[in-house]
């Protein structure tokens, strides 16, 4: 396995990150803890989690993953061993059940939401603590474009420093960004150096070869801020790994199984994705272990997160860190993706 330096951090993660969102949900706490086990035997010391997981997320089921995985620590005792990191949520996207519905990242509910977290997780600290979304609305969760909507939210640089007391308080060690735009990153960046609060040291957006647009604005500020992204959904929702080819739905997919999990799914994504779970195909590759190898070896990328709901598709997960891609391989991606580009922003 190899470890990568987290920001400007003094930790380093693996280039594998285990997501937990289907714990609690699809899979059980004993799946989970087997999960566990096996990517910690493959080197994985980096552990992804959220207070709204397991997704698609409901009041009944708010908090499960977290319990499943501070359950874990208490059980094996490692808590040491990982990089643990999670998430504050942020408002809309269908929960009314977290704080009253009225989701602010501001002291208050920073403070809260981070309590509660802890809590759960049998932890006195996270090593990496995360923004979800952004408080205001701009361009994330499937928008390619950016729509301005003159609205209140709270500031940054109130919200950097709520975070920065967490940081004082020993709560937390470092803090990052999700589903964040190219104008937010830099802003927090800029507002950390100027007040000497914490700097991001990451930030965890959607990455794969059906949505590539964060080479767009949010590659350079990844390379050169040294802000480096935790690639989630790197499969797509398991498209690019052949199993949905030809308007196949096995029953225990996600897909299948969730209709708000449609943002692969459109006309233009699937006629991609067969092209890719084609190429592979062609040169003898797991069409799974070729998109995951390709989010890896990106030089804006710390860590892939690989989620899976059974240990046969976490195997092949985690067997994708030793693919390096031929340059053909390379060459035909690159082909595809000129012909047609993000199609699953």
């Amino acid at each position: 396995m190899e470890y990568r330096q987290l920001g400007r951090s003094d930790l380093k993660v693996s280039a594998l990150c285990l997501g937990s969102m289907t714990w609690g949900k699809q899979n059980t706490e004993a799946e989970g803890f087997s999960q566990i086990d096996r990517a910690k035997v493959a080197g994985i010391n980096f552990l992804d989690t959220a207070e709204m997981y397991p997704v698609p997320p409901q009041a009944e089921t708010y908090g499960a993953t977290e319990r499943i995985v501070g359950n874990y620590f208490k059980a094996r005792g490692d808590r040491a061993d990982w990089v643990l990191a999670s998430k504050v949520a942020g408002p809309g996207n269908g929960i009314d059940y977290i704080r009253g519905g009225q989701l602010k990242h501001n002291r208050a509910h920073i403070a809260a939401a981070l309590d509660a977290s802890l809590q759960r997780l049998q932890t006195d600290w996270i090593d990496l603590y995360q923004l979800h979304w952004p408080e205001r609305s701009t361009n994330f969760f499937g928008q390619l474009g950016y729509r301005h909507q003159e609205q209140d939210f709270t500031p940054l640089l109130e919200t950097l420093e709520a975070l920065g007391e967490q940081v004082k308080a020993g709560k937390i060690r470092h803090i990052g960004l999700s589903n964040e735009t190219a104008w937010g990153a830099m802003r927090f960046l800029q507002l950390a150096e100027h007040h000497d609060l914490p700097r991001m040291v990451s930030i965890q957006n959607p990455y794969n070869l059906l949505n590539r647009s964060f080479e767009v604005g949010l590659a350079e500020v990844a390379i050169r801020e040294q802000c480096g992204l935790l690639a989630y959904s790197p499969l797509a929702f398991g498209m690019l790994s052949g199993k949905y080819d030809n308007g196949a739905r096995p029953a225990d997919g996600r897909i299948t199984l969730f209709s708000r999990f449609t943002r692969y799914t459109n006309p233009q994504s699937q006629a991609a994705c067969a092209r890719y779970v084609a190429l592979a195909r062609e040169h003898g590759l797991d069409p799974a272990q070729m998109a995951l190898a390709y989010v890896t070896a990106q030089p804006f990328v710390t860590s892939n997160i690989i989620g899976a709901t059974t240990l046969a598709q976490l195997d092949s997960n985690l067997g994708s860190v030793g693919l390096t891609l031929s340059q053909d391989v390379l060459d035909g991606i690159e082909a595809i993706h000129r012909e047609q580009p993000n199609p699953a922003p």
